[in-house]
Order: structure tokens, then sequence, then C-alpha cells
């Protein structure tokens, strides 16, 4: 299969709960097949840095503006895994203006782009939805979830330990999916993929296949 250029348009979903791999398979899938890629998780833990900084202080024209001025470098601050980003993270994740105003700034990177992958918890139910060409649901085991999100932490909180991270975990994972708006959900036509047990290659290979095949019924073989 030859190199797709940005004549040929694909799109790609991914979902899962936090730590579930989502994160770096959607960036492997990105390197591979030179596609543009979003972590639209990273876009509200900025968002709750910005917040943060502002002493708690927001309102719809604050995140609004944080909206309009937000950069994908940005978005690769390590400031934006601290436990209390993440914790505040998922509480403006609720807030329905917020949820907006990250949704345009989404549209509009889905508009500027032909091959993309978007990773979160409501891309191929909501962000994406229809116009995904392949919608992923990572999923992974707590006891793996807790120890890759502790490597993590403790290079940010030398003190916390594997089970506060776990019991954080399992919380963040029953607010996703019993949030009111935009619930972390697998929609009927997504592909699971498990990494509870799989290393970086081998879900790097799982997919690319995945990938390559949906390409192919797509466009054929592209030689």
């Amino acid at each position: 299969m030859r190199k797709l250029n940005n004549k040929i348009e694909f799109k790609i979903a991914a979902d899962g709960s936090s730590a579930s791999g989502k994160t770096t398979g959607g960036k492997l899938i990105a390197r591979k097949f030179k596609m543009s890629f979003l972590s639209s998780g990273a876009l509200y833990r900025y968002c709750a840095l910005k917040i943060l900084e502002n002493k708690n202080k927001y309102d719809v024209k604050f995140v609004n503006k944080i909206a309009r001025t937000i950069k994908l470098n940005k978005l690769n601050d390590k400031r934006l895994y601290d436990p209390e980003v993440t914790k505040f993270s998922s509480i403006i994740a609720k807030k329905s203006f917020v949820r907006k105003a990250l949704m345009n700034f989404q549209k509009n990177f889905i508009k500027n782009s032909n091959l993309l992958i978007i990773e979160g918890r409501d891309i191929g139910s909501k962000i994406l939805g229809a116009k995904a060409d392949l919608k992923l649901f990572f999923k992974c085991n707590i006891k793996a979830k807790a120890k890759r999100r502790f490597k993590e932490f403790r290079s940010l909180d030398k003190k916390i330990t594997l089970k506060q991270v776990e019991k954080a975990l399992k919380l963040r994972d029953i607010e996703d999916k019993k949030r009111r708006i935009s619930p972390l959900r697998m929609t009927k036509n997504a592909v699971i993929v498990d990494t509870s047990k799989l290393t970086i290659k081998q879900m790097e290979k799982k997919l690319v296949n995945l990938v390559k095949e949906k390409i192919k019924i797509k466009y054929g073989n592209l030689q």
C-alpha cells in the first residue's frame, strides 16, 4: 500500500477509558499513515490547566477565549498530566459550555484535515459520528491501566501510590460512563482493541492491519 496522500479522505475515531491505550494507539496510527492527530482529552486538560492558573475562575467567555487560542503544540505540556489537572479536567468535562467550546475546535480540526485520527470518549458517538471511516474502542483491565498511569504520575508526584492511581481510575471510569453529557460508550460498529496484554509492537501491528483493511475496503489496493 503506497503512502496515503491528502486527496484521499480517511478519518478515524478512537474512544476508550483513561489509560486504555487510545492515545498511544492513536499516535502509532498517525505516525504510520502520516495522519493528523488530536487528543480530545488533552484539550480538556489544557483548558483545566488554564482555569487553575486563573485561580479556578472561569465562565463561558473565559473558556471560549482558551478554545480560540489553543495550538496543537501546546497540548504536549507535561503539566497536563498533573494529578490536580487530571481531576479538574473530569469536572469541567461535565460543563456543557466547556464541551461546546472545545467541540468547535475539534470540528475545525476535522474540517481542515482529510487524513486524521482523534482520540477521546465521544469521538465515534458524537464528534466524528457517521463521518468516521473506522471507529476503534480501546479497553484495558484496571490493573494494567493503573500501572501505566502510575508511571506517568510518579514523574510528577513521588508520593503517589499505585493504589491511589487505581482508585482514581475506577472513579473516573464511573464518572465518564454515567455523566449526562456525552458519556463514554461504544458504538455498535466500533472495533474493540483490548490492550491489556499487548506490547507496543503488538498494538501497532494490530492497529495497522485494521486501518489497512478498512482503507482497502474504501479505496481498493493503493499501489
